[in-house]
């Protein structure tokens, strides 16, 4: 197909990552030096779920508990159920993640969960960590602190920065409502009634299951039944059962500010992924970041990078967050799905341009947005494979693998620092969102993802030479070579409004050079003259036949093949 890049081509571009950024091992060593100094924008992350990452020790698959799977969580033939992934898989690969390009690594949350919760005939297990009971231990599925902090030691040794996925907004479902015996219980509103709304009780098995104590306490919840993802309901409903801290307490405050600093204190973590940040009331957040932000200076941090989930694609519901709840960032969902509709062909480029165009809007403005994660897909959406698959039914491998690999592109040649989320390297597509993309990268014994439809060459679990671990690595290591794919501004040259091209300049204020990448999401090539830099003369290519020299001052021809990108460099005075 005439989309597909040739063997040749994508040699070349090792040869030029290699002439470009030195050896894999001078790279290591430069970047294990100061990895404390890079700012958040310079990391590329990998977004991984313990559980599902690799087996290290087969002792934890039950998390020292005895009975059935209901007792245990675990069984790894079904896909809501723990399948025996650990910390000490992750210590196992971190050779592979590494080499992949990564420099910080998200995990989910690993705290202690309740194994197993949901209404019975439906119940399934917390092995996403997301249901916390004790938010000062290891939830002993994953290992103990210890394996934490060894995972840390390693990660660090190597120069990658550790983030932890932390939950404020709820802990694991543990109280129940007199008045609703059941699993699902309406929202009450203070406008129909007083506190309580309901009357709160924790049965007596699980009445100081919650560390720290403060937490068995029912009156620090809302207890007000569960969310209906709107108004009122949105702070102080229970998210889908899960019991809603009360977060405008002042011992809550003070309680989380003492459980999350104190991770940070023990163990030297980078950063902390805010789950559910918008269901959270802003004062508590006006609180938390400040006393994070200091405890890690106070710990020899000073880049340490917070971002909170706010599910919207809306720039300016992101950028409320930054504003009201004055967090440092927030997950950039807007550019998720301008991405997501772009590589469908749902939409043109400009649908991009349009969000970018936004960023001024974020406190801070552009600055601050250079700092937003970006990302393809997640445990929760679904995989940007699938995200195709769910638009283009019909499409062939090579044509899915060549949107796969335009979106990565954009994604790791783009503003903010990229998001790998696991198994994406390997070609993962998954049947859909939640449960259905988050496959077992060890052998697995689910069904439903073993027969997955999978993207390119992956002879193995953790195969280096899978196709898009190969095009990833070397897009990643692209990006570690230019300052300004990772800190320069984005400059729109052109952004057609179907599919077709876009193409961006990467320029740093004050800074010579220019960095073109041109990208077409359309069926055809595509010759055009593209506006420069007046002072970007001489052209060397990174990726794809880019010109060596501009048309005329200030001008450059680019021919981009159907589904295919280019990156261009120019040194020349501005």
């Amino acid at each position: 197909m005439a989309w597909i890049r040739t063997a040749t081509a994508w040699a070349g571009l090792g040869l030029a990552l290699t002439l470009a950024t030195g050896t894999p091992a001078q790279a290591q060593v430069q970047q294990s030096a100061d990895f404390r100094q890079r700012p958040p924008e310079d990391e590329v992350i990998y977004f991984v779920l313990p559980d599902r990452f690799r087996n290290g020790d087969s002792a934890n698959d039950r998390g020292g508990l005895a009975g059935d799977r209901l007792a245990t969580g675990y069984d790894p033939t079904d896909r809501g159920f723990y399948h025996g992934g650990d910390l000490k898989g992750l210590i196992e690969g971190l050779d592979y993640i590494q080499g992949l390009g990564v420099t910080a690594l998200w995990i989910a949350p690993i705290f202690a969960n309740k194994p197993v919760q949901g209404p019975p005939g439906h119940e399934s297990a917390a092995y996403h960590g997301y249901w916390i009971t004790d938010f000062t231990r290891v939830d002993p599925h994953f290992g103990t602190n210890d394996d934490f902090r060894a995972l840390v030691e390693a990660a660090h040794a190597r120069g990658i920065k550790v983030y932890i996925d932390i939950v404020i907004n709820h802990t694991a479902d543990v109280i129940r409502y007199r008045e609703c015996p059941g699993f699902t219980c309406a929202y009450r509103s203070r406008a129909d009634h007083a506190d309580p709304a309901y009357t709160a009780y924790v049965s007596a098995g699980e009445a100081d299951i919650k560390v720290p104590a403060w937490l068995n306490d029912p009156a620090r919840y809302h207890n007000r039944g569960n969310s209906d993802w709107y108004g009122e309901s949105a702070l102080d409903g229970d998210f889908a059962g899960l019991d809603d801290v009360a977060t405008e307490d002042p011992v809550v405050i003070q309680g989380f500010i003492d459980v999350y600093g104190a991770w940070i204190d023990d163990y030297g973590i980078d950063g902390y992924r805010i789950d559910t940040a918008k269901h959270v009331n802003p004062e508590f957040w006006q609180a938390f970041v400040p006393a994070m932000m200091e405890r890690a200076r106070a710990r020899g941090i000073p880049n340490f990078h917070i971002f909170g989930e706010v599910y919207s694609f809306d720039p300016a519901q992101l950028a409320r967050h930054t504003h009201v709840d004055r967090l440092p960032t927030v997950l950039d969902f807007a550019v998720q799905r301008a991405i997501q509709d772009m590589i469908a062909g749902t939409e043109g480029p400009d649908r991009l341009e349009a969000v970018l165009a936004a960023d001024a809007v974020y406190a801070g403005g552009p600055a601050t947005a250079l700092r937003l994660p970006t990302f393809n897909g997640n445990h929760d959406m679904g995989r940007i494979g699938r995200l195709i698959l769910n638009a283009r039914p019909d499409i062939g491998d090579e044509e899915l693998l060549a949107r796969t690999t335009l979106a990565h592109a954009l994604l790791l040649t783009g503003r903010g620092p990229p998001v790998i989320y696991y198994g994406d390297e390997q070609g993962f597509t998954g049947d859909g969102d939640d449960k259905a993309s988050r496959q077992d990268m060890f052998e697995t014994r689910v069904p439903d993802y073993a027969d997955d439809r999978r993207i390119g060459s992956a002879d193995e679990a953790f195969d280096t030479e899978a196709t898009l671990y190969g095009r990833i690595a070397a897009l990643a290591r692209i990006r570690a070579g230019d300052e300004r794919l990772r800190r320069g501004d984005s400059l729109i040259r052109r952004a057609d409004q179907d599919p077709g091209l876009l193409a961006i300049s990467r320029l740093i204020p004050g800074q010579p050079g220019e960095t073109l990448v041109v990208f077409n999401t359309g069926s055809v090539p595509i010759t055009a003259n593209l506006v420069v830099e007046s002072g970007s003369r001489d052209w060397r290519g990174v990726h794809g036949s880019c010109p060596t020299q501009a048309s005329r001052p200030g001008v450059v021809t680019v021919t981009v093949p159907p589904l295919d990108y280019m990156i261009c460099v120019a040194e020349g005075a501005r």
